[in-house]
């Protein structure tokens, strides 16, 4: 017999944004009854993710501490004309960590795994096992919407966690390694010390489709990256035990787009949050950062009635939308103005800055001086041909 479930808060989708949005609530307004609802068996599923320290602003830092699983005080990156070591915090989190902390933080009865939505809007939500939840304000936080209303490239990736059976001699995290061959527009491997048996490794490439799968002359089946992924293992001489763990994804850079569009698409009146709202940084495609700032931001709203969540989140996103024009013009040069095999040129050149700019680049606070200091110089593309990216037509940015 279906069931009606009141509740003060509906998150519907237990991935990252939800997941915080949850935890937030639960450490400064204990006394709400809040529901997070996820399709899933786990919160957070199979991820693993990654930021700087600069990511996360000290006042938010309360949000994310206790999910970290590994700390490194500085990372690598290699190009094929430039290498450095950058002295700067580096952290990651695994998603078995956040469904650990959550289900810890939250009643059980809070926390609703496997359970699939039908419908939903900005007072209810309604299961397809046909219970019910009333709620008086409801969060979408289930990842992408419909993405035809954004310009978009792609980071597509494909990792791995290693149990080796000899150490490793990795000192620090490689968060860019782009002197592998150039494969489907700009390539790098990522690569993380776990313990000294256990390395997590990436191959990423920004790449102008989502495909990660691509068939051999004859339609034969075929896994390139992960061929290649195995290749680069063996190159750096790790003896692998045994596969741990696979993920996989393709994360939007964006171009351009219609915001508006892209908001509406997900559900009228309906606040939202992560992915969702459109809230991630458009050159890398990584949400923590912006799901650690609407956390915040909800943590410390005192209106969680449907249209209040709405108006604020919307606001919220569609003001982060318009700071990040120059990004976007950004991965217009890259995807546009360059062949895709040259791509990493720009990388390269970006990485010889200032730690310091780099940092707040990734953190989505670039300043007018850290703008005029990525244009200056000579560009690795051509001026005329970074001119007709920067003015083509592929969406507009309106928020």
């Amino acid at each position: 017999m279906a069931a009606t479930i009141k509740c003060d808060l509906a998150i519907v989708g237990g991935g990252l944004a939800g997941g915080l949005i949850a935890l937030a609530l639960a450490k400064r307004r204990p006394g709400l009854d809040v529901r997070l609802i996820e399709g899933g068996p786990t919160i957070g599923g199979n991820h693993l993710w990654s930021f700087f320290a600069t990511d996360i602003a000290a006042a938010d830092r309360w949000i994310i501490e206790p999910l970290i699983c590994y700390d490194w005080a500085s990372y690598d990156i290699a190009f094929p004309a430039h290498g450095r070591t950058i002295d700067a915090h580096y952290y990651s989190i695994e998603s078995e960590r956040l469904d650990a902390v959550v289900r810890a933080a939250l009643p059980p009865q809070a926390v609703m795994t496997g359970r699939r939505v039908a419908e939903m809007g900005p007072g209810g939500v309604l299961l397809e096992d046909g219970d019910r939840i009333d709620a008086k304000g409801v969060i979408d936080a289930r990842g992408a919407g419909d993405f035809s209303a954004l310009d978009l490239g792609w980071q597509k990736f494909v990792g791995r966690e290693y149990a080796l059976s000899v150490p490793h001699d990795v000192a620090r995290p490689m968060v860019m390694d782009a002197t592998v061959p150039q494969v489907d527009g700009y390539r790098f491997v990522y690569v993380l010390p776990f313990s000294p048996t256990r390395l997590f490794v990436e191959d990423t490439y920004y790449s102008d489709t989502p495909d990660l799968y691509r068939a051999r002359p004859g339609g034969q089946n075929s896994d390139p990256i992960g061929d290649r992924l195995t290749s680069y293992v063996e190159a750096g001489g790790w003896h692998v035990d045994h596969v741990v763990r696979e993920e996989q994804g393709a994360l939007p850079v964006a171009l351009g787009g219609d915001f508006e569009g892209y908001w509406r698409g997900g559900g009228k009146g309906i606040a939202k949050a992560g992915m969702r709202a459109a809230l991630f940084h458009p050159t890398t495609g990584y949400s923590l950062p912006d799901a650690v700032r609407t956390a915040s931001l909800i943590a410390r709203t005192t209106d969680l009635s449907g249209a209040a969540l709405h108006t604020l989140t919307h606001g919220f996103a569609a003001q982060t939308w318009r700071a990040r024009g120059f990004y976007r013009m950004l991965d217009k040069m890259l995807y546009r103005a360059g062949e895709p095999d040259e791509r990493y040129r720009i990388l390269e050149r970006f990485y010889r800055l200032n730690p310091a700019l780099v940092g707040r680049f990734y953190a989505g606070q670039t300043t007018m001086i850290d703008q005029a200091r990525i244009l200056m110089g000579k560009p690795p593309v051509k001026i005329s041909a970074a001119i007709r990216a920067i003015m083509s037509s592929g969406g507009s940015n309106k928020a």
